[in-house]
């Protein structure tokens, strides 16, 4: 997977700022540059065909929720007549327009890199064909597959006078025809929504792998569906909905109980949302799709036309395992030697030191092993857990049940308002009660967005607590693909810290004091502030001056303002920002001691990691060292629980620092840096290139090796070259 691919040498601009609005980058453009990067992997012909398949059903998958939550938000203030320009000096109606000239280009991009995809795959024995292509065999076949397992599924639905204008769902896509019947002298326009129970590609029979899309094998057998009329035209459509959950107000402390009706009640209007882009195929005629328009109220802005396949993200079906040629390497992730060398028993080994698991390079199941031997143990009288998003079958749930029907005391904080996981929370939390857990759901106006597991156990006549802090959700699907810290301690500061959070969650009494542990909404953004500033001091003292963070979102102004008057001031600054960066870096007189790059391959960046020098340059053993849920948006340092961390075991900030910091800034083969103006440069692979990626598979960490590690006499330390 790694790129030796040529690059060219971009020279940074010198920018210079004609309004103070100018020091920001508008947070929707920057928004769709991180899809634009996770679009040009899709092209990186140094990845197998099968991932640059699933790189483009991923950036469609982003854009469509970019649509349904951001342009929608849009779109409304603009409804409301909104004129406030953002911190970066647009109105909401200039974020428009520039979103969408932006996405038009993109699109133009997409649609040649499926185009130069599927030609590829063709080549390389997987064929998406049209129904032109199909042999008299197979159309025999498919004639069958499509009376058996399509054609009772499907509803044709007549639009006219007398029939309203059908549902059609958020991301649903449908087939739009008008027929006409020439012995009765009568037209008819039909619409054919797809279901979604359906696979949209249509696995033909042989040797030869090809598929074919769905709405051509129902155009294929329209007469099935419209007898006795004949096809006059067609054309596919997709339609987005406004997908911004707007809970009614309430005071949660005396209606508490009514908050899941509410939650309900807006899931179900956001079913109806109204629709905020309509797609249509460049083969549907004009008069159609001006029906179309009218009946779904679309505004011809926000209509796109687009040639070929509708609905990009669906090409991830044709992503089979049959040909693991065509895939990465298949990854087993290793499980922590620490927990091996006792047994398996998690609270021995965390007692003789704190642990830090690197997923998901090393396993998730760690943590679920962690709430399994919880809910078993005789001797754990009470587990407390922070719930924002996991899997459908999650074993974390089946755990806490598991506890709770054991007669421990189980307290479940659950987010009944995690964007897209709001209905699967709703029944978590019924089961949960059920089982007899306490469950309880926060506070209105803060998300919790903290992932936090408390455990207290019983041990020689008195109570002893463990805490697992981590920087992802507790979702053992996305912890294989999505690079994330656990950390795993029993120090009696940090689990007295975790006892206050959840406190606080539960009776919304906001604790007196913190000892290590910063929370937002309450000490997080002035604990980092203070570190910054910190950081500032030492710099006018002549002393060595250093920030390394990394996060997934820099959007806070006032965030990036304290770091333009570090940069200022003479501290060295290196960012790693995965996805929305509103900074501009390598601004002479603001910025020029600020970089900053984006790392995007294999897994997906989710770890957010704060360093800072204390004095001294990094690494040193004075440094500060954190991780945390919250990256730097004004919703999570002021509007969600969070969590910022301190990590003090030098073998656990050994590898925080010296094996994961490092290796994202000397990653050389998957990574970008950010240009003052806002665009992104691949950063040119070395004589020797390094990808953190692979790096992370192929060396264990130091915090969990154990024994094996004391066998090691130098364990491997990452060096970066001086220009950094």
């Amino acid at each position: 997977m790694e790129s030796t691919s040529p690059v060219k040498d971009v020279e940074t601009p010198i920018v210079v700022l004609a309004r103070d609005t100018d020091r920001l980058l508008n947070r929707e453009l920057s928004w769709l540059a991180f899809d634009q990067r996770v679009l040009e992997e899709a092209q990186n012909p140094h990845h197998p065909l099968l991932e640059r398949v699933r790189f483009l059903s991923i950036m469609s998958s982003n854009l469509d929720e970019f649509f349904m939550v951001r342009v929608a938000g849009l779109k409304q203030q603009v409804l409301a007549g909104v004129v406030t320009p953002s911190a970066d000096g647009l109105t909401p109606i200039q974020q428009l327009r520039a979103v969408r000239d932006r996405v038009q280009d993109m699109m133009v991009d997409a649609r040649n890199t499926w185009h130069t995809l599927r030609r590829e795959l063709r080549e390389s024995g997987i064929a998406v064909i049209d129904a032109a292509e199909l042999s008299e065999t197979e159309h025999d076949w498919l004639e069958a597959k499509f009376l058996g397992d399509i054609f009772p599924i499907l509803t044709p639905l007549a639009m006219g006078p007398t029939h309203s204008f059908p549902f059609i769902a958020n991301r649903g896509i449908a087939l739009a025809v008008q027929m006409f019947d020439d012995r009765a002298g009568r037209d008819l326009d039909a619409l054919v929504p797809i279901p979604s129970q359906l696979e949209r590609f249509v696995a033909l029979p042989g040797a030869e792998t090809r598929f074919i899309p769905l709405e051509q094998v129902i155009l294929l057998f329209l007469n099935y569906l419209f007898p006795p009329f004949a096809l006059r035209a067609s054309g596919v459509f997709r339609i987005l909905r406004d997908s911004d959950l707007e809970v009614d107000d309430i005071d949660i402390e005396e209606d508490a109980h009514h908050l899941m009706q509410n939650i309900e009640s807006a899931l179900k209007r956001r079913r109806r949302g109204n629709v905020i882009r309509l797609n249509a195929s460049d083969d549907m005629s004009s008069d159609l799709l001006d029906f179309l328009t009218e009946e779904l109220g679309v505004p011809h802005e926000d209509v796109s036309i687009s040639e070929g396949l509708i609905g990009l993200v669906d090409i991830k079906q044709l992503i089979i395992d049959t040909r693991p040629d065509l895939l990465f390497t298949p990854y087993t992730a290793r499980f922590p030697e620490r927990i091996r060398d006792f047994g398996g028993d998690c609270f021995a080994a965390i007692q003789a030191k704190d642990i830090v698991v690197h997923h998901p390079y090393e396993s998730f199941d760690v943590v679920v092993q962690f709430l399994r031997q919880a809910a078993h143990d005789p001797d754990v009288v009470a587990i407390k857990q922070t719930l924002y998003r996991t899997s459908n079958d999650s074993p974390i749930i089946r755990a806490l049940i598991e506890a709770a029907e054991a007669g421990k005391s189980v307290t479940a904080s659950v987010e009944l308002k995690a964007r897209f996981d709001e209905e699967a929370n709703l029944r978590w939390a019924r089961d949960l009660e059920r089982a007899g857990a306490q469950v309880v759901f926060g506070f209105v106006d803060l998300k919790i967005h903290a992932k936090t597991s408390l455990v207290v156990r019983r041990e020689g006549g008195t109570l002893r607590s463990y805490v697992h802090y981590g920087t992802g959700n507790y979702h053992p699907v996305t912890a294989k693909v999505y690079t994330d810290l656990s950390f795993f301690t029993c120090d009696p500061v940090l689990t007295r810290d975790a006892q206050r959070m959840f406190n606080f969650m539960t009776g919304y009494a906001q604790p007196d004091a913190l000892e290590k542990v910063a929370i937002s909404p309450i000490n997080l953004r002035r604990t980092i502030v203070g570190l910054i500033e910190d950081e500032i001091r030492h710099a006018e003292k002549g002393r060595p001056a250093q920030i390394w963070a990394k996060v997934n979102s820099l959007v806070d102004p006032e965030m990036i303002d304290l770091l333009y008057r570090a940069s200022a001031s003479g501290v060295e600054i290196e960012l790693i920002v995965r996805g929305i960066c509103c900074l501009r870096p390598g601004v002479p007189g603001l910025s020029e001691r600020i970089k900053v790059r984006s790392l995007v391959g294999r897994f997906l960046e989710h770890a957010r990691i704060l360093c800072f020098g204390a004095g001294h340059s990094l690494p040193s053993k004075h440094m500060k060292l954190y991780i945390s849920s919250a990256d730097w948006m004004q919703r999570n340092l002021d509007h969600r629980i969070e969590t910022l961390v301190p990590l003090e075991n030098p073998t656990v900030r050994q590898q925080v620092f010296d094996q994961i910091m490092v290796a994202n800034l000397k990653d050389d083969t998957q990574s970008w840096q950010m240009l003052p103006d806002g665009t992104y440069s691949r950063i040119k692979s070395g004589r020797n290139p390094f990808s953190a990626h692979n790096y992370f598979m192929t060396n264990p960490s130091l915090s969990g090796r154990g024994s094996a590690l004391q066998e090691t006499r130098n364990p491997p330390r990452l060096q970066l070259k001086s220009s950094l």
